[in-house]
């Protein structure tokens, strides 16, 4: 959960001129083999799941979207990639969270749904009927989606795991091209992206749109190889971190005024506007990322997962030698890498803190960085 910066020394605070700075981290990890979701406790759970409630119910195809099938594209859609994320979730985080979530199954009796003839169901056991979050006494009845045709079912189940997890997902499906295509999303907590502006690109536009560096020279042969030699029991995980400035809110108490995502997200965890102004009038975007990526059995779909955290830069500063490190992977930064992650927004005052805890730390000089 976000954590505000308090002060700094004297000049340091004066550049600062009260704006805080934030590390973001979207990680998702793996687990004996599956691709593990992390529950945050009650009261980081809460916080996400109220930014993401609002970000669904007010912003609608900007934040969920399923595409229909493009049957004159590279793109022959296999539906249901969302509704069998779904059941896997359900089973998943009751074996994992057994005392947050209860499930229900279908009796014997009934027909169990299926994938491409494949039944949604773990280990010989009825498919799942219904999920209940047991914090909220919230209960989803997974058979809704039977009667619903694929773009309405991808769009149901997308909202039911929106209040299953704290996580941004992603769905790319293979096209007859060999390139994996941006297929559906549920994407609440973007900061930097907009998903309009991505959706239906294969996933080589997705980052030469976005001016990726090194992308096209270091990455872009091998990373459609990857895609497409994914299997179904190895997820990965790859991470990245970027810093984003916010400044000071004062925040205003109204009578009678409808709540606003401002109000229920000061630290600007969806959208970063401080940095990039609102998000209809965007133009560009600069985020970093971790995100795991996992291969569904029955659809052959790749889920990516992006959970998004916020550390106070502060607060990473304490532990002995981090301040000293994240100062020196700032610094190497290749030029357009820098450009990328805005580095000269905040260079200055960020690298003038981080060197006075290097030097309380007893650290001075050169020391091994971060990864970028």
């Amino acid at each position: 959960m976000p954590i505000e910066l308090s002060e700094l020394d004297g000049a340091a605070l004066d550049k600062m001129e009260q704006t805080k700075l934030r590390r973001r981290v979207l990680m998702l990890n793996q687990h004996n083999g599956r691709t593990r979701i992390k529950i945050g406790n009650r009261e980081s759970f809460s916080f996400h799941q109220r930014i993401r409630t609002y970000r669904v119910n007010h912003c609608g195809k900007t934040v969920l979207r399923v595409l229909p099938a493009r049957e004159f594209e590279s793109v022959k859609v296999v539906s249901g990639a969302e509704a069998e994320l779904l059941y896997e979730l359900a089973e998943y985080l009751l074996r994992r969270y057994p005392s947050s979530f209860r499930i229900s199954r279908l009796p014997e009796s009934a027909p169990a749904p299926t994938i491409g003839g494949i039944p949604l169901s773990w280990r010989g056991k009825m498919p799942v009927k219904t999920i209940e979050v047991v914090e909220t006494g919230e209960e989803y009845d997974l058979g809704v989606l039977e009667s619903m045709d694929d773009v309405k079912m991808g769009e149901e189940a997308f909202k039911i795991v929106n209040r299953l997890v704290q996580d941004d997902i992603a769905i790319m499906i293979e096209g007859t091209d060999g390139k994996y295509y941006f297929q559906a999303g549920l994407i609440c907590m973007p900061g930097f992206w907009r998903m309009r502006d991505k959706i239906g690109m294969p996933l080589d536009e997705m980052h030469l749109s976005g001016e990726v560096p090194q992308f096209k020279e270091k990455l872009q042969l091998s990373m459609n190889r990857f895609f497409q030699r994914l299997p179904l029991d190895k997820p990965v995980i790859r991470n990245n971190y970027s810093i984003q400035i916010i400044p000071p809110k004062v925040i205003e108490a109204g009578l009678g005024t409808e709540e606003t995502l401002s109000d229920i997200d000061p630290e600007e965890l969806s959208w970063s506007e401080s940095l990039n102004g609102p998000e209809d009038d965007f133009s560009d975007g600069r985020r970093g990322t971790r995100e795991t990526l996992r291969r569904l059995s029955r659809t052959g779909a790749i889920v990516f997962g992006i959970r998004t955290n916020q550390f106070k830069v502060e607060e990473l500063a304490r532990e002995r030698g981090v301040a000293a490190r994240l100062a020196s992977a700032v610094r190497s930064w290749p030029e357009d890498v820098a450009f990328y992650k805005g580095r000269r927004r905040y260079r200055d005052v960020l690298l003038g803190f981080l060197d006075q805890c290097a030097e309380k730390d007893g650290i001075i000089g050169p020391t091994e960085g971060m990864p970028y």
